[in-house]
């Protein structure tokens, strides 16, 4: 067995409190008639991109409340489907395995892997490998990797400094305005879709990707939100993992205040500054740094996820029409947007068309249309005028007045249950072995809380699987996080 990475670890907890599909991460690949691949072809070459990338052959099981990975029960094979959405969103059997799936439905191959064990890097690597195969193409050989204790170290190396960095930025996201309501889900859970181009110009000093994230930012600041926070999924791939698939991403909040009378590329250039400087600590989670941050499919409700997209030369050429952008029916957070950025540019044109793929809550967000008509419009005079004040930008906000009107969700701080405790009852002592036994540290007393004790989510993971292998009891994740201390627990299990 092998112990599952930061992320996988932060995924794997999330999807036990529910998360749908929001995790399945479908690559949709339609052949016409004339060129298909025969399917015995296509069953091997998904046979020997399995073969070559074990990780898709894995399951995730707990020992003593941490999690593994396992060879799966079976390995994944070329099966047949009547639907590409019934391929995308069935269940996986994250204990059993296995973590990917190829379904052809007709001429189409939908596949379908679990993001423990994929990321949206890992689409390219993937697609390149099964086209290699299918066309007798044999790619370079792999070294093995193992990742997740590459990464425990380099993490270990950087929590002394990652904390400081995050002490004085991270604060819980609160509600974000929008016209017609407000963004404040951070769950992950059924959504809908909206696809649309999306120019982006190029600007003197910024990437591309900078330029986008800061339009953004105004953008919410024009509805009315004075402080921003967006989510944003960071590539953690290493030079030794380039070509081989794994979740090699983790999220991170970026915070920001435009003034509104900042001219655009100044405001962008100082957002570039804090994302360069986020970016030495790319690799740790924020729930290795920040006491107490209760698991969420997103750590924000906006989220913003944007790749270069692949090159579609080599085997890959005439592979099939290739939707790398496929839906998985869900959204993480109330809003995410999904951008792909073409790989192959020509010309000196100051706007390069993207892919945006816009997946909300239709609960939340009841004017994504707008939402994307907004962007594109800040975009275009961004083009036109980098130096324009951002609030000269065109949109239909302020919806509201500063500062917005209960716009903190920031969870109230848990109350600590059980005001005495009696440490000779035979459960509080057993209870309070265990913590003492995970955390290593006594004595640990009554209302201690566990994370200002350094306790996190698989500190906790670990304790509740042990209170109920050696107590018989069960403690929800949720109900831990609320009431982090000894006596808190103890008034759980008791009702």
């Amino acid at each position: 067995m092998t112990q599952v990475s930061f992320a996988q670890h932060g995924m794997w907890v999330t999807e036990r409190m529910g998360a749908g599909s929001a995790y399945h991460m479908p690559i949709v690949i339609r052949f016409d008639g004339s060129s298909a691949p025969d399917p015995a072809v296509l069953a091997a070459a998904c046979a020997r991109v399995v073969e070559r990338h074990p990780l898709l052959g894995r399951a995730v099981r707990e020992h003593d409340g941490v999690p593994h990975l396992v060879p799966a029960a079976r390995l994944p094979s070329l099966e047949t489907g009547e639907s590409v959405e019934e391929a995308v969103v069935r269940p996986f059997d994250l204990e059993n395995g296995p973590l990917v799936r190829f379904t052809l439905v007709g001429d189409t191959l939908v596949v379908v892997a679990h993001h423990l064990v994929f990321d949206g890097g890992s689409k390219d690597v993937l697609v390149a490998d099964l086209a290699a195969f299918a066309t007798g193409a044999v790619p370079p050989p792999l070294a093995p990797l193992d990742y997740a204790e590459g990464q425990r170290e380099r993490v270990a190396a950087l929590l002394g400094e990652a904390r400081a960095f995050w002490a004085d930025r991270w604060r819980d996201p609160g509600e974000v305005v929008v016209p017609g309501g407000a963004l404040r889900s951070r769950r992950g859970g059924p959504g809908r879709l909206l696809e649309f181009p999306l120019d982006v110009p190029a600007l003197p000093g910024l990437t591309r990707f900078e330029v986008l994230l800061a339009a953004l930012h105004a953008l919410l600041m024009s509805y009315g939100n004075a402080d921003v926070v967006t989510a944003v999924d960071l590539s953690t791939r290493t030079a030794e993992a380039e070509g081989h698939i794994g979740p090699f991403v983790n999220e991170l909040p970026v915070f920001s205040s435009p003034p509104a009378d900042a001219p655009f590329v100044t405001f962008a250039a100082a957002l570039r500054a804090e994302l360069r400087s986020l970016y030495a600590y790319r690799e740790v989670p924020l729930a290795r740094v920040v006491a107490g941050l209760k698991p969420h499919a997103a750590l924000a409700p906006v989220s913003v996820s944007y790749r270069r997209g692949p090159l579609t030369t080599g085997a890959t050429a005439g592979f099939g029409e290739v939707d790398w952008l496929a839906f998985n029916r869900a959204v993480r957070g109330a809003l995410q947007l999904q951008v792909l950025d073409p790989a192959v540019r020509t010309g000196d044109d100051p706007a390069t068309g993207m892919s945006a793929s816009l997946r909300y809550d239709p609960g939340e967000l009841t004017d994504p249309a707008g939402f994307a008509d907004d962007l594109r419009a800040v975009l275009a005079a961004i083009a036109q005028d980098p130096a324009r004040p951002l609030e000269m930008l065109p949109t239909r906000g302020p919806v509201v007045a500063w500062p917005v009107p209960g716009s903190s969700t920031a969870e109230a701080a848990p109350e600590d249950g059980g005001a005495d405790v009696d440490l000779d009852d035979p459960l509080a002592a057993e209870i309070r072995a265990i913590w003492e036994e995970v955390l290593k540290l006594a004595p640990i007393e009554p209302h201690d809380d566990i994370f200002e004790l350094g306790g996190h989510s698989l500190t906790i993971t670990q304790i509740i699987a042990r209170m109920r292998k050696r107590l018989g009891v069960e403690v929800d994740l949720d109900d831990f996080f609320d009431n982090p201390t000894i006596a808190g627990v103890l008034q759980v299990i008791r009702g």
